[in-house]
C-alpha cells in the first residue's frame, strides 16, 4: 500500500520549519560568533609577528641579535635579566626559538611576558600589548558577545546553545539540501552557482551551495564548540573514543602532573629550582627531537619536582606535533617521555577537537580553511533571514488582501 504523499512530506515539512525557527532565532548571536571567530583567523601569528615588531628595533634583522655575536647566555641569567621588568611577578615558563639569535620569551602567568636578547641579556621589551588586548576584545565577543565578568556566565550559556543550534541547522540543512531526485540538473542547481537569478531564486542558490561546501568543516567546527563549552560534551567524547570521562575520575586520585603555564605554587609562587641547571635540560631535550621549533620550560616551585620540558615540532597549534620531556632537575635524568601518542585516546580526542575548532590542528592549510568556511557563514546567516523574510513577513502581506477578497466575495 503507497504511503500517502502527505505522510512523505511531513517529516520534511516539520524539519524545515525547525531550521527555519531556529535559524531565525539564533540568527544574530551566529552571526557576532562568525565575524569574530574570521578576524581570530590568525590570532597566534599576528601576535607572534606584532610582539617582534614591538621588541625589535625598526630595520633591524627579524633576529633580535643577528648584528651581535657569540653564544647565548645561561638560561639563569635571561631570567634574572627578564624579572628586573617584572620585579613584583614570578616567571613561570621560558621559550626558546630553534633560531638561537631569536628573543628569549620569559612568561609571568598573567602579568604577560618579557622578551630577552639571548646574546647580549637585556630586555627588548614585553611584546605588542595593544595587539594583544585587541584580540582579547575580539575573543571577549566570540565568548561572551564582549559581557563584562559579572555577565559572561549568562553570555557564555547563550553562546553554548546558539552554537548547539547552529551545529543543528547544518545537519538538518544537509537532508534539505540534498535533491529528492538524484539528477544531474538538481545536483547541479544545489552544488553550483548559477547566474541570472532573480534574488529569491539567488539566496536559495547561495544558500545551498555554501552549505554543501562548508559543510564537513562547519560540523568539526560547531561541535568542537560543543565540546569547548560543555562538560556533558566533553564525556561524551571520552566514551566515544572508548575511555572513562574526565567526570567519572574518583576524587581521591592523584592529582597530575603539573603542565606547562600551570606549575605548582608554593609560598609566593617563585621558581625554586636552581636555574643554573636549566641549559643542560634545554641540550637533552633538543637532542631528543632534531626538528624542534621551540622549547618550553615550565619553572616548577617545587624544588623536588620534575622539569616539563614542551618540544614542539609545528605552529603551536598542533597537539600532533608535541611532546613532553619529564627530566630531574639536579641529575637531568629523563622521568618520563610522554609524545602525543601516548596519550590516551580520550586525551588525544580533546586535544584534537579543541585545535580543530580553529583549524590549528591542520597548520595554516587549516586555519585558512576554518577562516574561509566562518566567513561564509556570514552569508548563509544573510541568505537565510532573506528567504525566510520573504516566506514569513511578504507571504503575510500578499495574502491578506487575497482573504480580504474572498470574504468580500
Amino acid at each position: 500500500m503507497p504511503v500517502p504523499l502527505a505522510l512523505r512530506t511531513l517529516p520534511r515539512r516539520i524539519l524545515f520549519w525547525t531550521h527555519l525557527v531556529a535559524g531565525v532565532t539564533a540568527s544574530v548571536i551566529i552571526l557576532v560568533m562568525s565575524v569574530s571567530g574570521v578576524l581570530l583567523t590568525y590570532e597566534r601569528q599576528m601576535i607572534a609577528a606584532a610582539d617582534l615588531r614591538a621588541v625589535v628595533p625598526r630595520g633591524a634583522p627579524t633576529s633580535a641579535s643577528a648584528d651581535a655575536t657569540g653564544p647565548r647566555r645561561p638560561l639563569g641569567e635571561l631570567i634574572r635579566a627578564a624579572r628586573t621588568a617584572l620585579p613584583e611577578a614570578s616567571p613561570t615558563s621560558v621559550q626558546l626559538s630553534a633560531d638561537p639569535a631569536a628573543p628569549v620569551q620569559v612568561s609571568f602567568g598573567r602579568e604577560g611576558s618579557v622578551y630577552v636578547d639571548p646574546t647580549r641579556a637585556t630586555v627588548l621589551g614585553r611584546g605588542d600589548r595593544e595587539t594583544r588586548d585587541v584580540f582579547d576584545s575580539i575573543t571577549g565577543w566570540h565568548r561572551w558577545l564582549g559581557a563584562s565578568t559579572e555577565g559572561r556566565a549568562t553570555a557564555r550559556t547563550i553562546t553554548g546553545v546558539a552554537n548547539l543550534a547552529f551545529l543543528c541547522l547544518v545537519l538538518s540543512g544537509l537532508v534539505l539540501w540534498f535533491p529528492r531526485r538524484l539528477t544531474r540538473p538538481q545536483l547541479r542547481a544545489v552544488t553550483w552557482f548559477r547566474r541570472g537569478l532573480r534574488a529569491k531564486a539567488r539566496d536559495f542558490n547561495w544558500h545551498n551551495v555554501v552549505g554543501i561546501w562548508s559543510f564537513v568543516p562547519l560540523v568539526l567546527i560547531a561541535s568542537s564548540g560543543a565540546v569547548i563549552s560543555y562538560s556533558w560534551a566533553v564525556d561524551l567524547l571520552y566514551r566515544v573514543a572508548g575511555d572513562a570521562p574526565p567526570s567519572a575520575t574518583p576524587r581521591n586520585a592523584a592529582p597530575p602532573a603539573p603542565v606547562v603555564g600551570d606549575p605548582r605554587v608554593r609560598g609566593d609562587g617563585a621558581p625554586s629550582i636552581s636555574l643554573e641547571h636549566l641549559d643542560g635540560l634545554v641540550t637533552t631535550a633538543a637532542t631528543r627531537l632534531a626538528d624542534w621549533h621551540r622549547i618550553t620550560i615550565a619553572l616548577p616551585t617545587d624544588v623536588e619536582a620534575p622539569v616539563n620540558l614542551v618540544i614542539d615540532r609545528g605552529t603551536g597549534g598542533q597537539p600532533q606535533r608535541r611532546a613532553t620531556l619529564r627530566l630531574d632537575p639536579a641529575t637531568g635524568r629523563e622521568v618520563a617521555w610522554v609524545p602525543f601518542d601516548s596519550l590516551t585516546r580520550g586525551l588525544r580526542a580533546r586535544s584534537f577537537m579543541r585545535y580543530a575548532h580553529t583549524g590549528e590542528y591542520f597548520g595554516i592549510f587549516g586555519q585558512t580553511v576554518a577562516g574561509l568556511v566562518t566567513l561564509a557563514t556570514t552569508l548563509l546567516v544573510w541568505t537565510g533571514l532573506a528567504l525566510a523574510w520573504r516566506r514569513l513577513i511578504r507571504r503575510d502581506r500578499t495574502e491578506r488582501p487575497r482573504e480580504s477578497l474572498e470574504r468580500a466575495a
